[in-house]
């Protein structure tokens, strides 16, 4: 039984590798953004309580992600451990979890930190533009468009929205590096921190990534 959290900044990676640890771990991926869309399109008793706090723009209190965590890894194909992604966010969510598992008899086993520095994070964010007539999206750095400016694919302009420039992400970046400092610190301290390289090709963090999950499998 093996409950692996993966912890990244955005654009640290974590999507791409969880669906490369997707490819060879037999656990289920439980995110939170995931728990959130089911919950609420479902319109569970969870979703329906979430969805109050949401419309009128709060935060979702903590007891309430927790229950949805809780459902997901009740249900059988959990039964074997699982992968969190965007879940624990803050150490109050880290100890309800803990709790959570203790009662299942289970533990977070290793918690891979997908480390990128703060340049390159803004470089992979702030990177992306759209095109204004057809929607099609490039980015700079990854899938730029042939000529700058403009559409490959209908000529149109292509601009970049609000969510997608520098001081948003960048914003994005330091409230996520408020939250999870004190969130390494503590599973730092209960040894099951795992500081993954991120910085190189996704091939090599998802290699570096299996090295430090195949031993917890034996």
């Amino acid at each position: 039984m093996v409950d692996i959290i993966l912890l990244g900044g955005p654009g640290a990676g974590k999507g791409t590798q969880g669906e490369l640890m997707a490819e060879w771990l037999p656990l289920p991926r439980v995110s939170s953004g995931d728990l959130f869309r089911a919950n609420l399109s479902q319109e569970t008793e969870l979703g329906k309580q979430a969805k109050v706090y949401m419309d009128r723009g709060e935060l979702v209190p903590d007891e309430i992600t927790i229950g949805m965590v809780a459902d997901r890894i009740s249900e059988p194909d959990c039964a074997n451990g699982v992968v969190f992604d965007g879940f624990p966010r803050t150490v109050a969510q880290a100890e309800a979890l803990d709790d959570l598992l203790a009662d299942m008899g289970r533990q977070v086993n290793a918690v891979l930190n997908i480390e990128v520095s703060e340049d390159v994070l803004l470089e992979r964010l702030a990177g992306r533009w759209t095109c204004s007539q057809c929607g099609e999206i490039y980015h700079r750095l990854f899938s730029p468009e042939k000529v700058e400016g403009v559409c490959d694919k209908c000529g149109g302009a292509l601009y970049q929205r609000e969510d997608d420039n520098r001081e948003t992400q960048l914003r994005r970046i330091r409230v996520y590096q408020e939250q999870t400092s004190p969130l390494q610190d503590y599973y730092q301290e209960k040894g099951v921190l795992v500081d993954i390289d991120g910085e190189q090709s996704p091939e090599a963090v998802a290699a570096e990534i299996r090295e430090a999950v195949q031993p917890l499998l034996v």
